[in-house]
């Protein structure tokens, strides 16, 4: 079972200790317009390939973090556009940055990858679509 399928056990009515989704989903209700501002800058960070790239390289990063300085090579972009598209990842709480002398370090904020999961999840009691 994956992080994203485990629910919130919280007391329930009368202390029952039913489980309760820990986050509402897209699929089961329609978002409220506080919860669709949230969560739109940080879609729209991700509706970028070049920033999609670059958050799968630091997420898949054995360790854990990643410096710029490995994931520059990877693309045929400047050092300061990728440096823009690693601030616009931080603005949306995707990321977070340690400067380590010259270099900075990145790594994934993994609560911000587990609410879109989260959003994006079917319920479980959803039936799967038919094929």
């Amino acid at each position: 079972m994956s992080k994203q399928e485990l629910p919130v056990v919280s007391a329930g009515p009368a202390g029952t200790g039913t489980a309760e989704p820990c986050c509402p989903t897209l699929l089961a209700a329609p978002l409220d317009e506080d919860q669709a501002a949230e969560l739109a800058p940080v879609f729209k960070a991700l509706g970028d390939p070049v920033r999609l790239r670059l958050l799968s390289m630091i997420a898949s990063r054995a360790g854990g973090e990643v410096c710029v300085c490995d994931l520059t090579p990877a693309f045929a972009l400047s050092q300061p556009t990728i440096s823009h598209h690693l601030k616009l990842l931080r603005q949306a709480g995707l990321i977070a940055s340690e400067r380590r002398g010259t270099w900075v370090y990145y790594r994934l904020l993994p609560a911000a990858t587990d609410r879109l999961a989260a959003v994006l999840t079917r319920p479980a009691t959803d039936p799967a679509p038919a094929s």
